[in-house]
């Protein structure tokens, strides 16, 4: 019943006549990185005030995230000062090296008309859940893995009279600058751009070749697609996770995971293919703005798909600083400019300066979770081993379920050997969700979960 339905492209909308013509329509464009970073904070604060705003308007309570971290730090204190009855919810850390709860602390002592709610992540560990989870979503998500933890979160939030809930998704992408701004601005401000290039190199300790390699590539976004497409099953770099991190390309090239079959290869392949022979454009002329509105765009997906999850729950699901007015305040700075030597987030600093204390926004540091991902895979590596014993996506020629029980019983010095389990969980949960007379597609038929 899907043959011949196209997606709509990411800034275009459908129109459809009373005649029943349908047409697309471009409805956003977005703007241009022209405003220094001083000039960009005075519209952010206006446009998250706004954003938080419309969360906080009428009567009741909501609730909101306080990790620790500048994003959901400034939120909650954006809806303190706006009057939100507020309640605050933060998971302990697995890591004792994760500095996040001294800085939720010392928020949570600068909030002290809101209630405040900490809860064990061994209440709701990763991957927890997984033979009773249900997804309401019209497709799968990487948001399986917490299945649990939304289940919980919804129950705590709405037992305290919460209506809605803020969290900061959307921060990271807007106020910071992917690596692969470097190759835009090392050919704008040189002298520049190699101080950063250096100080990177030192932090990350990455081979200098291919960072060099890949700043003299001058390809367009095209034909970096279909070099991925032919990549696919390429072996992965030694230092695989710090070089991706410093990857300056249009993206990050992912390979395929080592249990898709060759059909699912070759599936992705010819749609990688496709796309680049059709002369798709970047969502931006610069790297750094394309990636950023990339991850923004997926990082919506999963917002909406969340919020499905939790309107089950009775609980409303809301990330302001994806909402346009903040994407379109926060995107128009200068991409370099997002970065500052010894500033974490300088405009998202300089935007909550007299609403946020400054001895919190003046943290520098992320916290890292690791250790969450170790914690559940132990505590849960028999239901996830269970959950792929007879899984459906291999019924559909999509996974081999062999080699995902090795690697799943395999040794894991960091998660990056993993990083396709949680959309792989996602698509397996997803589909047993169906009803039962729905037969799962295959690769071979073009049905890619």
């Amino acid at each position: 019943m899907w043959q011949g339905v196209e997606p709509v492209r990411p800034y275009d909308c459908l129109l459809i006549e009373a005649d029943g013509r349908a047409r697309t329509r471009r409805w956003w464009t977005p703007p241009e990185p022209a405003l220094s970073a001083a000039e960009g904070a005075v519209g952010v604060r206006e446009a998250l005030e706004a954003a938080v705003r419309s969360c906080t308007a009428g009567d009741g309570t909501i609730s909101a995230d306080l990790s620790g971290g500048m994003d959901s730090t400034s939120l909650c204190f954006l809806a303190a000062r706006q009057g939100a009855r507020l309640v605050t919810l933060r998971w302990e850390s697995g890591d004792p090296d994760n500095d996040d709860p001294v800085w939720a602390e010392r928020a949570t002592s600068r909030l002290p008309r809101a209630a405040h709610v900490v809860v064990s992540r061994a209440e709701a560990p990763w991957y927890g859940g997984l033979g009773g989870a249900t997804v309401p979503t019209d497709e799968p998500g990487a948001w399986v893995r917490d299945a649990l933890r939304l289940t919980l979160l919804a129950r705590l939030m709405t037992d305290r009279g919460s209506r809605l809930h803020l969290m900061g998704g959307g921060g990271d992408e807007l106020f910071t600058a992917f690596p692969c701004h470097l190759y835009d601005y090392i050919r704008s401000h040189p002298l520049a751009a190699l101080g950063r290039l250096r100080r990177q190199h030192a932090f990350q300790r990455t081979p200098r070749w291919p960072v060099v390699k890949g700043l003299a590539d001058r390809r367009p976004y095209a034909r970096w697609l279909a070099a991925w497409a032919d990549g696919l099953t390429a072996a992965p770099p030694p230092s695989r996770h710090q070089q991706a991190a410093f990857c300056v390309a249009w993206g990050t090239a992912q390979q395929m995971p080592s249990w898709a079959t060759p059909d699912a290869v070759q599936d992705v392949r010819s749609r990688l293919a496709r796309a680049a022979s059709s002369g798709v454009r970047p969502l931006a002329p610069q790297r750094g703005q394309h990636m950023a509105l990339a991850c923004v765009l997926a990082g919506g997906q999963g917002i909406h798909q969340i919020n499905q999850v939790m309107a089950g729950h009775g609980l409303e699901y809301a990330a302001p600083y994806l909402d346009d007015g903040v994407l379109e305040a926060a995107l128009a700075v200068r991409v370099h400019e997002r970065l500052a030597p010894g500033r974490y987030k300088p405009v998202l600093a300089d935007a909550m300066r007299g609403t946020v204390p400054a001895a919190i926004l003046g943290r520098s540091t992320k916290g890292e979770y690791s250790a969450e991902f170790h914690a559940g895979l132990r505590r849960n590596r028999a239901a996830l081993l269970e959950l792929f014993d007879d899984p459906l996506l291999a019924r559909a020629g999509l996974i081999d379920p062999a080699a995902l029980r090795a690697r799943l019983l395999g040794v894991h010095p960091d998660p990056s050997a993993l990083r396709d389990l949680d959309a792989t969980v996602g698509c397996e949960v997803w589909l047993r969700s169906r009803p039962r007379h729905t037969a799962p597609p295959t690769a071979t038929t073009g049905g890619t979960p």
